[in-house]
């Protein structure tokens, strides 16, 4: 198996030991994603504004890896409250174009940092 490790400044770095993203053979994983403004190192307070830091790490991350959000093929959402489901799916949508990525939503107890959503993808990558 040929595993390559992807790191960007543009996303936050691990806050543990795993890795912003692995590239195998042409497929990129990456990490789940917390919505902390990598320009402030803050956690914004609305679930919008959390969707858009979550999915901008996301995406720095797709992109550091040679790719775009157009090859993003499968999303997993983790979200603190089920209710903020309509809100993020608005922000979400605005990332994506048809034919949209297959997607997992669930709600969980609790995520790192008591953030209320975390983001992580799957991207064909360019090898």
């Amino acid at each position: 198996m040929n595993k390559k490790n992807i790191t960007t400044d543009q996303a936050p770095a691990a806050i543990g030991p795993y890795s912003q993203g692995i590239v195998v053979d042409d497929l990129l994983f990456t990490s789940g994603q917390l919505p902390i403004d990598i320009k402030t190192g803050v956690m914004p307070t609305t679930i919008e504004e959390q969707t858009t830091a979550s999915l901008t790490n996301v995406k720095a991350i797709v992109e550091a890896a040679g790719s775009g959000m157009k090859d993003v093929i499968k999303v997993m959402v983790f979200l603190k409250d089920m209710n903020d489901f309509a809100a993020m799916n608005q922000i979400y949508e605005t990332f994506f174009e048809a034919p949209y990525p297959s997607r997992s939503c669930v709600e969980v107890a609790r995520l790192p940092k008591d953030a209320s959503i975390e983001i992580e993808a799957i991207a064909r990558v360019k090898i």
